[in-house]
């Protein structure tokens, strides 16, 4: 079709998703949503294939896809223009209870011609704990409300009754209700914008434009895969829950212009609420490819369409129902999303040509933790702490990793301000920070991760209560590359002030100026009472190269700017500072540098 046609119909589409975002973050009051942009916009075919995923979470885009094509089959013969439907059971499409998506049809002159879809995640689904991430669970059933495809709208009318249900099931029933009205406002402003546009246009070009879009993409990604060296590439993610050890096996196949994951070798399921349903794996191995395979392609069905994935049943990357899945999203998904990236870049650090879009592992390793109880006002509240979304970028082979640079799942991730959050809920930080010695060492260190320390301010009760579930502590999962050091692994405390104690931790402002009777915790259910001080510090982006073949001044501005301890500098890095630690003792920092090569078996002369 006419090239100027088609570009001005492709930057229409993008505005059209950029526009939803935005009428969606408008509307919503949550804190997960509007702060930590946990949501997605898409726009679909009429059969439901992928035509344009927009900002946000990225692995929901596929997901969502799968979503929307089953709605079509479920649907057939009673989709009206004016429907929207309601989808969130993890085992038909979704990630977990949690993330809700809504999936609306998008007609012209009376003809199904797109859907456009969403997903935030509410900060409750009547899930047995607040904020829906489950440490008890031992199966889905306890999970929350689920459906595996509903209309909450019909022929136009807001269907009270399912509202009322739902919000009859959660904690948050306001915040439930704002968040999904903010999605149907989103889908009101798609439609029209679609229809506005199949106006303008008629439908056969803005179709043809459509398919063209798709071609483009397959075509592009196709040639990229070319340019690449065929090979078999692997990665191998751990994590620990409630004493148990699990492993993602990752198998990465590149042959021709075709893509093969194959997780044979992963653990079987658990009973505990780690394991990641098809769908959400499937979403899951995208992000990287989206983002660093593909970051200057439009990401849609034509990228999809290239890529194989061995998900074994019974697995925790492919679990039977009923197993819990309501930690999944960040346990096992981001596993997943680790894996494909470390495989990915592998491959790409192979092409001269391409070695700049690789990169080592980001935040491998997070805490999520829920707050719940009572307010300052007297109210019942569940809040996110959203600096979990905070995150740390991997190296790359020219430059560190960005320091808290968020996600690569979610590209524009952002953190509450700490005054947002004590607006909110009940707690005073005492602290938030870059981590010291968090990020990977390498000749380009990876990114530091963040840090905090909150303790109840002026709560009803004397205090609240957390949930807190993860991939566990035990096991660093911030892959480095090309010599680099993996990134440190979450850790997380609480501590406790005796009875009659006094209480000067309360307001340190480090982790060794925390006083109390320490608690590391990764999993559960907690009390967090009026003298208590919960201290949560996640994890750095891998290194790239050689930490020895790092400039020494670089290491002195991060000892410089708390990024990287004396003890670091001169046992990793080799790097020997004065006393002060203002300035680099070159002959020593040789010497030093010498004495490790040597360790390692490497003459001095050949580094």
């Amino acid at each position: 079709m006419d090239p100027i046609t088609f570009e001005i119909i492709r930057h229409r589409l993008f505005r059209v998703i950029e526009e939803g975002v935005i009428t969606l973050k408008h509307v919503s009051g949550s804190e997960i949503t509007c702060e930590g942009h946990d949501l997605m916009v898409a726009l679909h075919r009429a059969d439901g294939s992928l035509l344009l995923a927009g900002i946000g979470y990225l692995h929901h885009t596929p997901s969502a896809a799968e979503a929307c094509k089953h709605i079509v089959r479920r649907f057939a013969g009673e989709i009206d223009e004016h429907d929207v439907f309601l989808l969130n059971d993890p085992y038909t499409a979704a990630h977990h209870t949690s993330d809700i998506y809504l999936i609306s049809p998008i007609h012209h002159e009376g003809r199904l011609v797109a859907w456009s879809s969403s997903f935030v995640h509410v900060n409750d689904i009547g899930a047995t704990n607040p904020g829906g991430f489950c440490p008890d669970a031992t199966e889905i059933y306890v999970e929350g409300f689920s459906s595996p495809g509903i209309k909450l709208i019909a022929r136009g009318e807001l269907r009270q009754d399912l509202l009322d249900t739902i919000c009859n099931m959660v904690r948050s029933p306001a915040l439930v209700t704002l968040d999904l009205k903010s999605m149907i406002a989103c889908h009101n402003v798609a439609k029209e914008r679609m229809q506005a546009l199949y106006g303008k246009y008629g439908a056969a070009t803005v179709d043809e434009a459509c398919t063209a879009l798709i071609e483009q993409s397959d075509r592009r990604f196709g040639q990229r895969l070319e340019e690449l060296p065929d090979g078999r590439w692997q990665s191998r993610q751990r994590l620990h829950c409630r004493g148990e050890d699990y492993l993602v096996a990752l198998t990465m196949t590149k042959e021709g212009g075709r893509l093969t994951f194959d997780f044979s070798g992963t653990s079987e399921q658990s009973r505990y609420a780690i394991n990641s349903p098809y769908w959400a794996t499937w979403g899951a191995i995208f992000s990287p490819i989206f983002s660093v395979l593909c970051p200057d392609m439009v990401w849609n069905e034509g990228l999809t369409r290239r890529v194989t994935m061995v998900a074994p049943e019974g697995s925790i990357i492919n679990s039977r129902r009923p197993a819990p899945i309501s930690v999944s999203t960040i346990a096992t998904v981001p596993m997943v999303n680790w894996s494909s990236l470390h495989c990915i870049s592998k491959m790409l650090a192979t092409s001269p040509q391409h070695e700049r879009y690789a990169t080592a592992v980001w935040d491998g390793g997070y805490n999520a933790v829920f707050m719940f109880g009572r307010d300052q006002r007297g109210n019942y509240t569940i809040g996110y702490m959203t600096d979990v979304f905070g995150g740390a970028g991997g190296a790359r082979s020219y430059a560190d990793g960005v320091d808290v640079g968020g996600d690569i799942p979610n590209p524009i991730t952002r953190t509450a301000n700490v005054e947002t959050t004590e607006a909110r809920l009940p707690l005073r930080y005492l602290f938030r920070r870059r981590v010291r010695d968090a990020g990977g060492a390498g000749r380009h260190r990876g990114g530091a991760g963040i840090e905090y320390a909150v303790t109840p301010h002026d709560a009803p009760d004397g205090g609240l209560r957390f949930v807190m579930t993860g991939k566990g502590t035990r096991f660093p999962t911030s892959e480095g590359i090309g010599g680099g050091y993996v990134g440190s692994p979450p850790h997380c405390f609480l501590m406790r002030t005796p009875p009659g104690g006094d209480e000067p931790g309360r307001f340190g402002t480090t982790f060794d100026e925390l006083a109390g009777e320490r608690e590391a915790i990764a999993w559960g259910e907690f009390p967090l009472m009026g003298r208590d001080v919960l201290y949560v510090g996640s994890s750095g982006g891998g290194g790239w190269g050689d930490p020895l073949m790092r400039e020494p001044d670089a290491v002195l501005g991060d000892v410089r700017g708390g990024l990287t301890s004396v003890r670091d500098a001169g046992e990793i890095y080799g790097v020997v500072l004065d006393v002060e630690a203002t300035r680099v003792d070159a002959a020593a920092t040789r010497a030093r540098r010498d004495a490790i090569r040597a360790a390692r078996g490497v003459p001095a002369a050949a580094a």
